[in-house]
């Protein structure tokens, strides 16, 4: 009897890997004194000695995690109206076609120490699994605190992986004493205001700081990368605040990072990489990035 072998399972495409060397200073007061630096891409063996290294950073599973998540931008605009202000603790959930993230807290708001004050827009980053088409939310508050009515103008949520920016009016009082006494509302989007872009996709950057002294850098590094035809992705931050410009490029140091940019295509033909130069340890010797576009899965 012949005997048939098992057909090999076909292997998902994995998103090739781009190394950019620069081994050298991004400082003012070192080499040419400048600090940004544009890289070209080279053949994967210049850095194959270091590969077996990479990726063993225990931060890697929290990373794997957010490449396949969405991160949702969500701006909120408190009314200009006498104690429109809340001191109450607000949530959010967004309802999309296939799941919801479920209750949400908004605790620190990226642009006013104290949020959701008259007439202010505060604004929130929130990630979840892929929920689908955004289709409404629920905000609301747990009415604590001395001044816990809260008239909500509006909610607007920017979802770059899915090239969308929706508008939720909303114009009444989340407050027990006034309109209809609810304190959380469902609001759905107003089709007119929806904006529609381009999706953004996630690219996976690793940044190897030198190992020499004064290597690292206190400083707001970004980036910019480069495909084909001349499309170039708006420049990033590649940290969040101060205190992650703090933690990240230390001298040999290997920090990762998941940024959703513009799709510049399959090949990357260069990066434009650099720095502020604020701060005290604002000088950085750069040894190299290495980048990948990530596929849909997470691949």
């Amino acid at each position: 009897r012949l005997l048939t072998s098992k057909r090999a399972p076909r292997e998902e495409p994995v998103a090739p890997f781009y190394y950019f060397p620069c081994q050298r200073w991004l400082a003012v007061e070192e080499d040419d004194g400048q600090i940004a630096r544009e890289l070209v891409p080279v053949d994967e063996a210049f850095v194959k000695k270091d590969s077996e290294n990479e990726g063993q950073s225990p931060a890697t599973l929290g990373l794997e995690q957010k490449a396949k998540s969405t991160t949702y931008m969500v701006k909120v605009k408190t009314g200009d109206k006498k104690n429109a202000g809340t001191d109450a603790n607000v949530f959010i959930t967004l309802y999309g076609s296939k799941d919801d993230t479920g209750i949400v807290s908004l605790k620190a708001s990226k642009i006013n120490k104290n949020k959701f004050e008259r007439g202010k827009v505060d604004e929130f980053t929130v990630e979840s699994v892929d929920i689908g088409d955004l289709k409404k939310i629920k905000i609301g508050h747990d009415n604590k605190g001395n001044s816990n009515g809260w008239f909500l103008e509006w909610v607007e949520i920017d979802a770059p992986s899915l090239g969308q920016c929706l508008k939720f009016p909303c114009g009444r009082w989340l407050d027990k004493s006034e309109d209809d006494g609810a304190i959380e509302r469902i609001i759905f989007p107003a089709e007119l205001q929806t904006v529609e872009y381009t999706p953004f996709v996630p690219y996976e950057i690793t940044v190897y700081t030198s190992d020499i002294f004064g290597a690292g850098t206190d400083a707001d590094v970004f980036i910019v990368l480069y495909g084909s035809d001349g499309i170039c992705t708006q420049q990033k931050s590649l940290c969040l605040n101060k205190r992650e410009q703090r933690m990240y490029f230390e001298r040999n140091s290997v920090n990762q990072f998941i940024v959703e940019l513009e799709d510049i295509g399959d090949i990357i033909e260069k990066i434009r990489i650099g720095h502020n130069g604020a701060g005290l340890n604002s000088g950085w010797h750069l040894d190299r990035v290495t980048i990948r576009r990530l596929l849909p899965n997470g691949k």
